[in-house]
């Protein structure tokens, strides 16, 4: 019987930070994706501040590893997102991960996206590791329009990146191409960084060959049937501003809108988008009340009169019918309209949305009802 093969798989390990955004994550997945595919027998680890990395498309043989999550505030000073400890503990527990899980995984290469030591060094000590095992071949990922130049130049001298760099680094992978922006040229990056730099060329083309979605059946986020405009804002956590400008546009007739917020959006904002984004328009009765159902003895509802069917705003067939309930106590039919208005709300469910415009819609037919009444001698108005 031949021995069984002790060949290990190669294996890569892919790392950013990510305290705002999706960009790098999304990044290192391409490339996870590329190295993949040009060697299948290989085993790739993403380590990353976005534990919504978990659900992007990734390639075979990709997993995830991800780090207690910072953000980022207008200012550019790094917080916990979520932890409520203070930040120099949730570093060190960042760094420590990093330190263990390179450590033990050994890859034969590592890419570190856009920070050479990271967030305060978070991935020096691990880099000390992986130096003193030998072995791994450590590449330094560079968008190559990293900002102003004057902007640029400051944080590369400020994070002693080029120190980093001949201290623990191979090469500088730059994802773009010299003839359209060369950082070399426009930052001024010394010579000993520009013979380590590699231009790998754009990474769009092809960008999801290889990837296979985590993320919901397609059918639940199937686009409009009917043309739409698009908004994203990327990840959400500083598009909250350009989200209130698309949610109160106007759009072109015979288009509706559709909003992509990303993960990193706050709860109060997406709830505030929602109520203030106009519904789409959905069929009415427009003049729904009690004595327009019909229950059957099995349990069957029906409707009547669809004489003035319509599309419209979707409170609006709810208030008719709950100002009508309240009418009938008025009225002395019914003792207690309550109950009967708490079942037709938990029934209908209305979104959060319509159920904060369904008391203007009340009020109105309220006021319709009462001049309705007041020419019927005898019947007491709403």
């Amino acid at each position: 019987m031949p021995a069984a093969s002790t060949r290990q798989p190669r294996r890569i390990a892919l790392y950013s930070h990510d305290t705002q955004g999706l960009g790098h994550t999304r990044r290192n997945a391409t490339l996870a994706a590329a190295l993949v595919a040009a060697h299948p027998d290989t085993d790739v680890l993403l380590l990353t501040g976005n534990p919504e990395a978990a659900v992007l498309p990734l390639p075979p043989r990709t997993d995830v590893v991800t780090l207690p999550t910072l953000r980022k505030d207008a200012d550019g000073r790094y917080a916990p997102r979520t932890l409520a400890g203070p930040l120099e503990q949730v570093l060190d527990v960042r760094s420590r991960v990093l330190e263990a899980v390179l450590g033990s995984f050994a890859p034969d290469l590592l890419v570190a996206d856009k920070v050479a030591a990271d967030v305060r060094g978070e991935l020096l000590p691990a880099l000390d590791t992986l130096r003193e095992q030998g072995g791994t071949r450590v590449v330094l990922g560079l968008r190559e329009v990293l900002d102003r130049p004057a902007a640029a130049v400051a944080e590369w001298d400020r994070a002693a990146t080029t120190e980093v760099l001949g201290d623990y680094y191979d090469q500088v992978w730059v994802y773009g191409d010299p003839a359209v922006y060369d950082p070399v040229e426009e930052y001024g990056l010394p010579a000993e960084v520009a013979a380590m730099v590699v231009h790998t060329g754009y990474l769009g083309h092809g960008r999801r060959e290889g990837l296979s979605t985590r993320s919901r059946p397609a059918a639940q986020v199937r686009p409009p049937a009917e043309p739409y405009v698009l908004c994203t804002v990327g990840g959400g956590q500083d598009g909250a501003e350009l989200a209130r400008a698309f949610a109160a546009a106007p759009l072109p007739a015979g288009c509706s809108g559709v909003l992509l917020t990303g993960p990193f959006m706050s709860a109060s904002v997406r709830d505030a988008l929602r109520a203030t984004a106009p519904d789409p328009a959905v069929p009415l009765h427009r003049d729904l009340h009690d004595r327009q159902v019909l229950v059957a003895g099995d349990g069957s509802v029906g409707l009547l009169d669809f004489d003035l069917l319509a599309a419209g705003e979707p409170a609006l067939d709810l208030a008719n019918l709950l100002a009508h309930l309240s009418l009938r106590q008025r009225q002395g039919l019914v003792a207690d309209a309550a109950p009967l208005r708490a079942a037709v709300l938990e029934g209908y469910r209305p979104s959060s949305a319509v159920a904060a415009r369904v008391p203007v819609h009340e009020a109105t037919t309220r006021l319709r009802l009462a001049a309705v009444y007041a020419f019927r001698p005898g019947a007491p108005a709403s």
